[in-house]
């Protein structure tokens, strides 16, 4: 009797420490076993592990020898296949009114079906609604990818955009940041539509004093190193990186703020006067200063050759609903209005801008992979659109692997969670991606999705058919909002 009872406490010790125990063998949800693992950091290909999940967190990676020491509830043997972070999409929206909630609900299930684990949310007019989905599927009440969200964006009085925080003195800019606080932001998104420079300067400052993380569009009246020394974090989109690309900025710049040219006419300038070593040097300064930049080249894409493909047959639009694919007409009825002139300009922005992908990442900037998927943004797909990009990436000048670590590596960076993501290691989030070819060899190979975890929880090829299947159908079914 004496035996069993050190028996009985030796397992609640055990148990205290590493889990229920079972025959002396740890308990554990799943094990991935016989898959080539993705090391993305390194570029190395591992093989000989197995992958065991409890509840959404890795808890170890072993050699399969080692598998003997753990009990799993659940087996999922992957021979040939391979076995990396989620993606992350580090640039989304989701919006257009509350007519559309439903709508873009539908898109989580679009990412997750092509294997993107996470999204960035930068801001639209369902802050709120985003805000609580991202705690729900914290909670696992709610199926989607991880969300981290900016919550409303901070703009000028009488902003173009809607759900915005209009804020006009350092009071008001204060105010805001309590509110964004309040919420439990995981960034803050600025836009320069309204906002006067000096108090985009100001919320930088405020924002950075705060410890907050910050990203946005760049207003023309400031140059690029003004913002690096406010504190800006991220720059939303290539193009305006090009304002650094030139000898011109600083002239450039004081002639906007001046009223002596337009914000079109100063990038013009910057594409006509563009000096590699200008740039090469102003990355440097933006890497030391720790600003990343997501270039959402695919959006950008899709708006600047519209002359090209109207995308009117796009397979993916039957995913779409018809409220979201309603927004899409504006840019596509501005760029109709475009003459040729007007055409052959914004094809030489997109080029140029998509040229300085190498350039920045030899100089060490933090590129994170993002598509400016949602609404308004005119057939930039949620879920595909992030192969795109990463395609993009490749096409330009980056290796795969740069591509990949632009989205599971950079994208965490960023947000200060590294030690959550970027890797399959003990430790990081249950969040994985099985592929059916090796994504290091062949970026598209990040489209032969074969299964997902999200959340430690398992979806195979059939149950992320499933989702696309129930976005289609909704797509179909349901009538476009009536204003």
């Amino acid at each position: 009797m004496k035996t069993m009872k050190l028996s009985v406490g030796a397992l609640l010790v055990l148990g205290a420490f590493g889990g229920a125990q079972a025959a002396g063998r740890v308990m554990v949800d799943v094990a991935l076993t016989q898959a080539t693992i993705v090391d993305v950091a390194s570029g190395q290909l591992v093989q000989g592990k197995a992958v065991l999940l409890k509840g959404g967190d890795i808890v170890a990676v072993v050699d399969n020898a080692k598998l003997k020491d753990y009990s799993p509830k659940r087996t999922v043997k992957l021979p040939g296949k391979y076995l990396m972070p989620g993606l992350w999409d580090t640039h989304v929206h989701f919006g257009g009114g509350p007519a559309l909630i439903e709508e873009n609900k539908q898109l989580l299930g679009l990412y997750l079906a092509h294997g993107v684990t996470t999204v960035r949310d930068c801001a639209g007019d369902l802050s709120d609604t985003v805000l609580d989905w991202r705690d729900l599927i914290n909670q696992g009440k709610l199926v989607g990818p991880t969300i981290f969200a900016s919550g409303p964006k901070l703009e000028g009085y009488k902003p173009l955009w809607k759900g915005t925080i209009e804020v006009g003195t350092p009071e008001e800019v204060s105010k805001a940041l309590d509110y964004l606080q309040s919420r439990s932001v995981d960034f803050v998104k600025i836009t320069e539509n309204t906002l006067k420079p000096e108090m985009y300067l100001e919320a930088l400052r405020q924002a950075k004093a705060r410890g907050m993380q910050s990203s946005g569009h760049l207003p023309v009246q400031l140059t690029l190193d003004q913002m690096m020394q406010a504190g800006l974090g991220s720059i939303e989109h290539q193009s305006y990186a090009l304002r650094g690309a030139t000898p011109r900025e600083a002239e450039l710049t004081a002639q906007v703020a001046a009223g002596k040219i337009t914000g079109r006419e100063a990038m013009r300038a910057s594409i006509e006067s563009y000096d590699e070593a200008t740039a090469r040097a102003t990355f440097r300064r933006m890497a030391a200063a720790g600003m990343s930049i997501t270039p959402t080249l695919v959006g950008s894409q899709a708006t600047a050759y519209l002359d090209q493909d109207d995308h009117a047959h796009d397979p993916y639009l039957q995913y779409i609903g018809k409220g979201l694919r309603k927004t899409y007409e504006w840019r596509v009825q501005r760029a109709a209005k475009d003459d040729a002139a007007a055409i052959a300009y914004r094809h030489a922005a997109y080029e140029k801008a998509a040229s300085l992908l190498p350039l920045m990442q030899q100089e060490g900037v933090n590129i994170m992979a993002g598509t400016d998927a949602g609404f308004l943004n005119s057939f930039d797909y949620p879920g595909k659109g992030l192969h795109d990009e990463l395609g993009i990436f490749v096409k330009y000048g980056l290796t795969p692997q740069q591509a990949l670590q632009a989205s599971v590596i950079n994208g965490p960076r960023f947000l200060g969670k590294q030690e959550r993501y970027g890797a399959v290691a003990q430790g990081k989030a249950a969040d994985l991606l099985v592929l059916d070819a090796n994504p290091l060899q062949d970026i598209a190979n990040t489209r032969k999705v074969r299964m997902v975890v999200s959340h430690g929880k398992v979806y195979e090829r059939s149950k992320l058919d499933a989702m696309l299947e129930s976005a289609r159908r909704y797509a179909q079914e349901h009538p476009a909002p009536t204003e």
